[in-house]
């Protein structure tokens, strides 16, 4: 089985970023040359793309984790930093409003799951189940609070 024969065998399961194509190479004992090769001509015809990958993970995890879980997801893929924050602002860009409405959603889960009738009469213990909450997720927690508190205010 050839280095591609094997890209096509992998790719044909699940995406993969050039990184860990890379690393399956090497691991499979094909050389570094052959790699290379191998992930340009995959690249070239479609079949591999880092920029798909990580637009796939932020669709895929929105509204259920933060900016900063779904990062850490695509970094240990060996996707750079600044191909995520390019492909963050386009998919932010382009679905602002669904970004909103998952807020919302994620706003109406905490409050069902701690049973929070109003932010600002949450006791402390609470609050910091709700914090831990949102922050395992990856979300920016005390911002989400502060936000959600001036809303209630608002109102």
């Amino acid at each position: 089985m050839s280095c591609l024969d094997y890209f096509y065998f992998l790719l044909s399961r699940k995406d993969y970023s050039a990184s860990e194509l890379r690393k399956k190479g090497q691991e499979k004992g094909f050389g570094n040359e052959e790699i290379l090769e191998a992930i340009a001509q995959i690249q070239d015809r479609g079949y591999q793309s880092d920029t798909r990958l990580v637009a796939n993970s932020i669709a895929s995890a929105a509204g259920k984790y933060g900016k900063s879980a779904i990062k850490r997801k695509c970094l240990q893929k060996g996707i750079t930093s600044d191909l995520f924050e390019q492909v963050w602002e386009e998919e932010i860009a382009e679905n602002l409003d669904s970004e909103a409405a998952k807020l919302a959603e994620l706003k109406a889960k905490v409050m069902r799951k701690y049973k929070i009738d109003a932010w600002s009469k949450v006791d402390p213990k609470t609050k910091g189940k709700v914090l831990n909450y949102l922050q395992y997720r990856g979300f920016n927690a005390f911002e989400l609070w502060r936000q959600w508190q001036t809303e209630e205010d608002e109102e």
